[in-house]
């Protein structure tokens, strides 16, 4: 994933891994990034650590639907998202409000690591004052992701390489310590996110406020990638802080 996507095609390194802490979390905030994947033909994942069903699930609720019934409704819902996007999607059904931190939803990303062999992996920021289960699925992520690399961790499969980890762009960056060193031109795929946003009428308000958000961003895309590269008027652009440093052989 370059500081900017090619504007002559959509671009891939390989199989993209999503870790979401609640079954909305990944369209918000990478739906871009996902969809790009599934246009340049690699695959792209999914995996919902919960539902979202006591924690944003609101309107379920005051309708009077039960534990059950939100949980169906979440995961309809996402998974037409992940459709619209091209991405497989997995749920793990672990709960939320709390989201709680076990060796057993460790253990089952790291198979999930192994069995997928992710070359990009996103997901949340290690900070978010508004809402725990973020950080907690980040650490989870970040830890599995160590254990898979262990030759001697006992999961099927060969041990893991070492896949890029990208935050990607809390609700609120500015309280969650958020400074993004990688913009993602989404501009050719941004139709396909809004799509599957409106596949979560539940969170109707985020519609217009990740829209907003994608033109912000390509304004500093394209601010940042120079006068010379023939971008759109209008680019469209997700934010993304990378956990590891970038080796290369070229300083770009």
């Amino acid at each position: 994933m370059n500081t900017t996507s090619s504007t002559t095609g959509a671009q891939a390194t390989g199989p993209l891994l999503v870790i979401s802490a609640h079954a909305g979390d990944f369209v918000w905030r990478a739906g871009g990034a996902i969809a790009l994947t599934a246009a340049a033909g690699q695959r792209a994942k999914v995996v919902c650590l919960s539902y979202g069903e006591r924690g944003e699930s609101a309107r379920a609720w005051r309708e009077g639907k039960n534990l059950e019934e939100i949980k169906a409704v979440r995961r309809a819902e996402a998974e037409q998202a992940a459709a619209a996007l091209g991405a497989e999607i997995e749920f793990l059904d672990a709960g939320d409000y709390p989201l709680l931190e076990t060796q057993e939803l460790t253990d089952r990303l790291v198979h999930v690591y192994r069995e997928f062999e992710p070359a990009v992996v996103l997901t949340h920021t290690l900070a978010d004052p508004y809402n725990g289960d973020h950080p907690a699925a980040a650490r989870m992520a970040i830890q599995a992701r160590i254990l898979a690399q262990a030759i001697g961790y006992e999961a099927p499969g060969e041990p893991l390489g070492a896949p890029p980890v990208f935050h990607f762009e809390p609700h609120q960056p500015e309280q969650c310590d958020f400074r993004p060193d990688t913009l993602l031109d989404i501009t050719s795929v941004f139709d396909r996110k809004r799509k599957a946003m409106e596949c979560l009428p539940a969170q109707q308000h985020m519609w217009d406020y990740y829209t907003d958000l994608a033109k912000r961003r390509g304004v500093q895309l394209k601010r940042n990638a120079g006068p010379n590269l023939g971008l759109p008027h209008t680019c469209m652009a997700e934010a993304f802080v990378r956990l590891y440093p970038q080796t290369t052989g070229v300083l770009a």
